[in-house]
């Protein structure tokens, strides 16, 4: 992402907020894994849609029409000591000349800095409860500020969550988003059919799973944007699995979702295929229905139809194919306005995607389901998870198939970013056997 795409979303977001008003956006914390040891950082996605800047222990502050420069960034200093022991640092020159701040200042001086940056606002744009030791700083500003009242000292009198604007904001994705997006797809694409062609019986779940990861990094993609669930057999039944430490065994299918991060943003992919290469009949016979569903919800994601369309649409397919084949019994509609499908099919078709894999954005708008948009991310997902139960056959029992993809919304349609991962029956198992 370029310094001008970063620099657009700034203006763009002081343009809403208007004159008289302050942003405050502290990233995210570092956190310890183990005793001394810590998790890879990763910036906060709505600090970084805004900067771009990688490093912890920053704040941003945006200020409309303040004459000394309206973007300032608080960061560390540069340090040859601690960059010896702990890496490069951008200090405060870097701030402004590779991120763009106009102006910079030592991250240890924010507590007598930002009290001066809020005096005579009238709103302050913050988001409350995200991280709470920060909470507590800006209201000690807030009230040292209240204490020079009477020498005429303005506080600010009103708060406004900062989520308002920008998720609403990141909700709509750019051309070098989705281009960025597209990336992320192909490379997670990729992956799921390298695990489809290393698969065999006796493999374990978490080495399926390190096939997937070295394809995303060998890729450029760091990271996994969530931890991978590959599921085999039962464990394709649990809808967040991660325990990943099953051997695979002959005859089941295994279910893998796993998404690379690329440049900070997420794809979401789940494919379900068969351990030894092919479906047996009850297997093929779900598959198909959730394929089917897949396809049909897709058709759904067009501009001006609501967000729970293709929800809908899958229900539908995924109720009527569990009707054909007696897992269920009655009439379709009113087994649908029941929710029957639920004890198979537990959980919504979908979510946004973007920075996070289940992506900033409200999905109604006052009581009324949101209109989908150009620009807007979702995943489409429909599964069926048939776990023993009174009534269901054994040769149903175990069974869990998800079949999902990322699907941006366009001017004339969609486009299906993740299409290159197969999903055809025919074709994986084609796949798995060695073909092109």
């Amino acid at each position: 992402m370029t310094r001008s795409e970063f620099a657009k979303r700034r203006k763009r977001l002081m343009q809403s907020m208007g004159a008289d008003s302050i942003a405050i956006l502290p990233t995210a914390l570092e956190r310890v894994r183990s005793r001394d040891t810590e998790y890879h950082y990763r910036a906060d996605s709505d600090f970084y849609y805004l900067t771009g800047f990688p490093e912890p222990e920053a704040v941003a502050v945006l200020i409309p029409g303040r004459a000394h420069g309206e973007f300032l960034l608080f960061c560390r200093e540069k340090d040859a000591e601690m960059e010896t022991w702990h890496g490069r640092r951008a200090g405060l020159d870097g701030a402004m000349e590779q991120y763009g701040a106009d102006d910079a200042f030592p991250i240890t001086d924010i507590d007598e800095i930002l009290p001066g940056l809020l005096e005579n606002k009238e709103r302050v744009y913050y988001t409350m409860g995200a991280h709470q030791d920060f909470d507590r700083r800006v209201m000690d500003w807030i009230n040292t500020l209240r204490k020079k009242s009477r020498a005429g000292v303005h506080t600010p009198g009103e708060f406004v969550s900062l989520d308002h604007l920008l998720h609403d904001m990141r909700l709509y994705k750019s051309a070098a988003e989705a281009a960025v997006m597209r990336k992320a797809a192909k490379i997670t694409a990729q992956a799921h059919l390298r695990a489809m062609r290393a698969c065999k019986p006796g493999v374990r779940e978490y080495q399926l799973e390190a096939e997937i990861l070295h394809e995303f990094m060998s890729h450029g993609a760091r990271f996994a944007a969530y931890n991978s669930i590959v599921g085999g057999g039962a464990n394709g039944c649990i809808l967040h699995y991660t325990e990943n430490s099953d051997e695979l065994k002959n005859g089941d299918l295994v279910l893998i979702d796993a998404g690379c991060e690329y440049d900070y943003y997420a794809a979401d992919i789940t494919r379900t295929f068969p351990v030894n290469g092919k479906f047996s009949p009850e297997q093929r016979a779900l598959y198909d229905i959730v394929l089917e569903a897949n396809y049909a919800a897709i058709e759904q994601v067009q501009p001006g139809n609501h967000w729970n369309q293709p929800h809908e649409a899958a229900v539908k397919v995924l109720t009527q194919g569990l009707v054909k084949l007696g897992l269920l019994k009655g009439r379709v509609s009113q087994l649908i306005k029941d929710q029957a499908y639920r004890q198979f099919y537990m959980h919504r078709t979908g979510h946004w995607l973007g920075m996070d894999v289940h992506d900033v954005g409200e999905y109604k708008v006052g009581e009324e389901w949101r209109v989908l948009e150009p620009g807007m991310v979702l995943t489409i997902e429909p599964g069926l998870y048939i776990s023993p139960a009174k009534g269901v056959a054994k040769k149903w029992h175990n069974i869990g198939i998800r079949i999902e993809d990322d699907v941006l919304v366009t001017r004339t349609g969609h486009e299906v970013l993740t299409r290159d991962a197969l999903k055809d029956a025919d074709a994986i198992e084609e796949w798995m056997e060695g073909g092109e």
